[in-house]
């Protein structure tokens, strides 16, 4: 299994979520910005799946998707959610946060604790590394950033965004083009008609994630934009445990569409109140989350 495992079943959800068709072009610098990652894994996933005949490779243009993707075609890939690194990395995730991990641990004793290869062991500590919320010790072994593994820290960061995304939308430079609304619009309806059951922890805080930042970087603000980046990137692992509790995504998409709605119509005075009403109404909601958070 190679360090970069993940990163096709990114390469994956970006194809469904953008609705690609036979012919669209996957540029690699464009999906490693999107992951936060270097081109290198993603030219590793690329390959892969032109080696499946899922992708056909141009010289000197790169990618082009050769066939749309199904959930049987998917599956020939051999690609699947369940495979051991997603495993680990979710068992892990879910042991910081409940304190069953020391904040400093060696590779050895997370290889022993979880049955890891060599090779599953350095995708899994690879993907918690890109993810932010741990890092390699100078001298031996690992350490988590406890940024974020309180439920604090997520009441923080909720008071970063409260102040951050309605203004953004105020932004006099502000357009949202239709291709990008259309997108949101789809992917809200996608979650509501089923898919806030069945898509897995990555793909609902990916869709979330891309609503939020979407309509940020509609804004033409760069500090803005990586603001909210940044903030994205380090929340993801408290995210993943508060998705718990699916019950709240219903409301949550209901309210996206609303936002949604308002910008299509120029009303984006009214598009920020709503959006701060959002994100206010899930800091009113943040007791609750507390009790999926705490240890």
């Amino acid at each position: 299994m190679s360090s970069d495992k993940s990163i096709p079943h990114l390469i994956l959800d970006f194809i469904r979520d953008e609705g690609l068709v036979k012919g669209s072009h996957l540029p690699a610098q464009a999906l490693a910005d999107r992951f936060h990652v270097s081109r290198s894994p993603v030219n590793d996933a690329l390959a892969l799946f032109e080696s499946k005949g899922l992708l056909r490779r141009e010289p000197n243009r790169g990618y082009f998707l050769a066939k749309p993707i199904d959930a049987k075609s998917e599956k020939k890939l051999g690609i699947t959610q369940g495979d051991a690194v997603s495993a680990t990395y979710f068992r892990m995730a879910d042991d910081v946060l409940k304190g069953a991990l020391p904040l400093e641990v060696s590779e050895s004793f997370i290889k022993t604790k979880y049955e890891l290869t060599a090779a599953q062991l350095k995708a899994v500590l690879n993907r918690i590394a890109q993810e932010g919320w741990a890092q390699r010790k100078a001298g031996y072994g690992w350490e988590f950033s406890t940024m974020l593994t309180t439920p604090d820290s997520l009441l923080q960061s909720y008071r970063l965004r409260l102040a951050l995304e309605p203004a953004a939308l105020l932004e006099p430079s502000y357009h949202l083009s239709p291709e990008v609304l259309d997108k949101c619009r789809a992917a809200e309806h996608h979650l509501l008609d089923g898919g806030i059951e069945t898509d897995t922890p990555d793909q609902l805080h990916e869709r979330g994630v891309r609503f939020h930042e979407s309509l940020v970087e509609a804004s033409g603000n760069p500090f803005f934009i990586d603001t909210i980046r940044r903030v994205n990137r380090v929340r993801r692992l408290i995210s993943y445990r508060s998705m718990q509790d699916r019950k709240r995504y219903t409301e949550h998409c209901q309210q996206h569409l609303q936002v949604l709605d308002l910008i299509a119509k120029g009303k984006r005075v009214d598009a920020a109140e709503m959006m701060r009403k959002h994100l206010q109404r899930t800091l009113e909601n943040h007791q609750k989350i507390r009790r999926l958070l705490n240890p």
